[in-house]
């Protein structure tokens, strides 16, 4: 009797720069529960991501409930994230965690339309554990190759 086990999509390594510029959001299918990808400006599409940076800013933004931002930095721009009830592991960890610190992170993207019809983007954190600078260093140097591989590959399939 065999079974389907469901199983969690690999969390992209992406810079900010990559990473804010993806404002189109897509499902494969009609299903409630299909997950929702982001596209990367390289083709790829990421239904989770993974960064690592400093977190330089925090604030609870709740009105009713805690609710809170953060500003983590990589070398390349800004990732928001935002964390609350339904995350509480991150929301805790934003609130216990005093910048400057490294972090990493590994949630899921999110896009949402303002006033004026500009698309930002944002992460929905499933963990956010602090880290040393090695670790962000050599997730810099990851994350750049995994990019240069992601470029070579679009740039093979004949995208403009």
């Amino acid at each position: 009797m065999s079974q389907s086990v469901p199983s969690r999509e690999v969390a992209r390594r992406v810079f900010a720069e990559e990473f804010n510029d993806a404002g189109y959001t897509f499902k494969e299918s009609d299903d409630e529960r299909a997950p929702v990808y982001a596209l990367l400006p390289t083709g790829e599409r990421a239904n989770r991501v993974f960064l690592v940076g400093t977190l330089t800013e925090k604030e609870d933004v709740g009105d009713d409930s805690e609710y809170w931002r953060g500003r983590i930095v990589d070398p390349t721009g800004t990732f928001f994230v935002y964390a609350g009830q339904y995350q509480p592991e991150a929301a805790s960890a934003l609130r216990e965690l005093e910048p400057p610190a490294y972090v990493a992170v590994v949630g899921k993207p999110r896009t949402y339309e303002t006033d004026d019809g500009q698309v930002n983007v944002s992460v929905r954190p499933e963990s956010i554990t602090e880290v040393d600078a090695a670790t962000r260093d050599r997730w810099v140097v990851e994350t750049a190759e995994r990019t240069l591989d992601r470029v070579a590959a679009f740039d093979d399939e004949g995208n403009e």
